[in-house]
């Protein structure tokens, strides 16, 4: 039996020494370097990305930049297969002696539609890199985006295990400074004029597909529009892993994504997106948000200081979506509020996240044209069509603090279906009061009447907290001070309570909500909180257990 099988194993390892053995390095360098060389070593060097585009790369390849040198132009990556076990390599080195204050190498895309694309590739790692794209100095109509990595298909194409890890992506704009968008370009849902954004990926042919994408260790800061975007075909792509990421003043969300399925977005700091510190921005953005998404799951990221005057939640999750969980994040200071959901949604989640001075956003004030909310459900699923709320929505075990300063707002839509919000602690110190939602035309919370509502189990500061004129009211609600450790600060820790004996097994067991056989993707129960505490059968109120 060992001889039976012994000529195969031998000849598939022979066929993986082979693919090693023929692994070739090549060496690029914008100065030393020089495109009539044959590129095999750091002596005989390409000089430009446009000769490295030509090389056909096979599996093990890689593709070495000089370590604090600028590389003007683009790179190309079209139709390279690598393998799982051997990807395709783009990487920074040393050059001349140990890497030390510049351990990047820089490509600089300035004028170019893209500083890296990937298309029709499998299997491509691309690490340790510094992109830039600021504007042009000849400005072409060739296209209508500046990207600091496209990776895409052709219409019947198919993009698959490619990773972007370690990468400093940065002043990515389509313009150049001193271009001022006009005032009513931030009305519109998504900008309609031509932008820099930091990481895309586009797949738009009904024949193509794009999966096992992973966004790893990346820093994207000062970006046009939005920092990382997905945008599929009837959810073509998939399996999709953005983790550890920071994302800061982009111009338009941090991360957004369309038309994707299986997303895992973990672990990311998200700051300032929607930022207006640049005429050229488009001035307005969600620190992450979904559209047309199936069973994505966004947890342990922090959101903070979304802005602009529509929209701009920490996290939000818009129509046409199922299967969105978000828990675990820690959100503060979005002007646009905590949680929004937005109509033909189903089954979407809140839970075990903690929210602090969301929403402050004042219709009418600075051009605001939406109310910020700490919490809102719409049934808006686009302008021509009929209102249909959220259906299966649950929202738990969050911690949403608001100091003084700020008036705490809600918005429910009558048309919303099946509502749980339970063991939450809303500690609301100001006002508080009930608005209509304002995607487009007003939400009518009275309009239709709520269906399959659990309600129960939830801590107020004070009983004026939920605001009267909301339709529907806590069955069983607990007042008082949860004795947070400290209020008003950006810590997770800061959000503990300290008075057990209100908050500690005071929780109820989150059921299914009635005519919903599913639940959430992953179950209701969630087994630890926010700091990974062991949540029991009881839980406490709110994001944290009590020690």
């Amino acid at each position: 039996m060992i001889a039976r099988f012994f000529f195969p194993i031998v000849l598939v390892t022979l066929l993986l020494f082979d693919l090693d053995a023929r692994a070739t390095d090549y060496y690029v360098h914008p100065i030393q370097g020089s495109d009539s060389n044959d590129g095999l070593s750091a002596r005989t060097a390409f000089r430009s990305l446009k000769q490295a585009s030509q090389i056909r790369f096979l599996p093990g390849d890689r593709l070495l930049l000089a370590a604090g040198q600028r590389y003007v132009g683009k790179l190309d990556l079209v139709g390279l297969q690598g393998q799982p076990d051997m990807a395709i390599t783009v990487e920074t080195i040393a050059w001349d002696g140990p890497i030390t204050s510049q351990p990047y190498a820089h490509i600089d895309a300035k004028g170019s539609p893209h500083a890296l694309l990937i298309q029709d590739c499998k299997h491509i790692q691309v690490r340790g890199l510094a992109i830039t794209a600021d504007g042009y100095t000849h400005k072409t109509t060739d296209s209508g985006m500046r990207c600091g990595i496209l990776v895409t298909t052709s219409p019947h194409g198919r993009t698959e295990g490619i990773t972007l890890s370690d990468l400093k992506i940065h002043d990515v704009f389509y313009e150049n400074p001193g271009f001022e968008r006009g005032p009513d370009e931030v009305r519109t849902a998504n900008g309609t004029q031509s932008y820099g954004w930091g990481i895309r990926l586009i797949s738009n042919g009904e024949g193509a597909t794009m999966e096992n994408i992973r966004i790893e260790g990346c820093e994207l800061q000062n970006i046009e529009h939005t920092g990382i975007k997905l945008t599929g075909n009837k959810q073509n792509i998939s399996r999709v892993w953005i983790h550890d990421n920071r994302v800061t003043r982009t111009g338009g969300p941090g991360i957004q994504m369309s038309n994707v399925k299986f997303v895992h977005v973990s672990s990311n700091q998200v700051m300032y997106s929607g930022s207006d510190d640049d005429q050229r921005k488009w001035g307005r953005g969600s620190g992450l948000w979904t559209w047309t998404a199936s069973n994505i799951l966004i947890e342990k990221n922090s959101f903070m200081y979304a802005n602009g005057p529509g929209d701009s939640a920490g996290a939000h999750i818009d129509y046409n979506c199922d299967n969105v969980v978000l828990q675990y994040n820690f959100s503060a200071y979005n002007a646009g509020g905590f949680c929004e959901i937005l109509g033909n949604t189903y089954n979407c989640a809140y839970r075990y996240n903690i929210s602090v001075n969301d929403g402050h956003r004042v219709k009418g004030k600075d051009g605001a044209f939406q109310e910020g909310k700490i919490l809102w459900l719409s049934g808006y699923q686009g302008n021509n069509k009929a209102r249909k709320g959220p259906v299966n929505t649950y929202f738990y075990n969050n911690t949403i603090y608001v100091g003084s300063d700020f008036e705490t707002k809600f918005a429910i839509d009558g048309r919303s279906d099946g509502v749980l919000i339970a063991n939450n602690i809303f500690y609301l110190e100001g006002d508080s009061r009930s608005v209509l939602g304002d995607q487009n035309k007003p939400d009518n919370p009275a309009e239709e009447g709520l269906d399959r509502i659990f309600f129960s189990h939830n801590l107020y500061l004070k009983p004026d907290t939920w605001p009267s004129d909301l339709p529907i009211r806590d069955d069983r609600p607990l007042f008082g001070d949860p004795g947070f450790v400290a209020r008003g600060r950006l810590n997770i820790e800061d959000y503990l309570p300290t008075n057990h004996h209100l908050i500690k097994h005071k929780g109820i067991e989150i059921p299914c909500l009635t005519g919903d056989a599913f639940g959430l993707m992953g179950g209701l129960s969630v087994g630890q909180d926010i700091r990974g505490k062991t949540v029991p059968n009881r839980p406490s109120i709110g994001a944290l257990e009590a020690d």
